[in-house]
């Protein structure tokens, strides 16, 4: 199963994505997409570590998110944006590139038994990029979310911390 989260900056997308699997799992598994660019980021990485507590599994995987001992787990995916910015680099900004290796990864994602909880930002709602670069990874990332948001069997978009259901799961949980 693959549940989508999306919304702006600070919607509360983490913490009910965090909520949601604790619900799930008495040992949810945190997949933190991020490479760790400075000390500052560090830190903050360091702060939502501890603040998740012992039950955690916890994971840092750039790419091939699949490779990890996922399977039959319920798995927080934190985010897409960061996991894509490593696409983006990684391919020097080509766009096909970065999107097909993507896409793929989701596939291979739900070819896997478990919940998959993945953590999206909508870029778009947003300031316009005034960089060419910016507004081409804000491209990226508008197809990359449709893309989840069309294999999700749920999609929820947080706004001030309140989820809104786009897509539902009908079936039996």
């Amino acid at each position: 199963m693959v549940i989508f989260i999306t919304g702006g900056v600070r919607s509360g997308k983490s913490r009910y994505a965090q909520d949601m699997a604790l619900r799930l799992s008495p040992n949810p598994v945190y997949l933190a997409t991020a490479k760790i660019w400075d000390h500052d980021f560090q830190e903050r990485v360091n702060r939502h570590q501890a603040e998740r507590g012992p039950e955690w599994v916890n994971y840092e995987a750039y790419q091939n998110l699949h490779q990890l001992p996922l399977q039959n787990r319920t798995v927080v995916i934190d985010c897409v944006t960061l996991w894509l910015t490593n696409y983006f680099v990684d391919t020097e900004n080509e766009l096909e590139k970065s999107l097909a290796a993507f896409k793929q990864e989701i596939e291979y994602l739900t070819q896997l038994a478990g919940t998959f909880i993945i953590i999206s930002n909508e870029l778009g709602m947003g300031l316009h990029a005034d960089t060419a670069v910016g507004r081409k990874f804000t491209d990226l990332q508008g197809w990359a979310n449709q893309y989840v948001a069309a294999r999700a069997d749920e999609v929820i978009f947080m706004v001030s911390g309140l989820p809104l259901y786009l897509k539902k799961n009908s079936g039996n949980d």
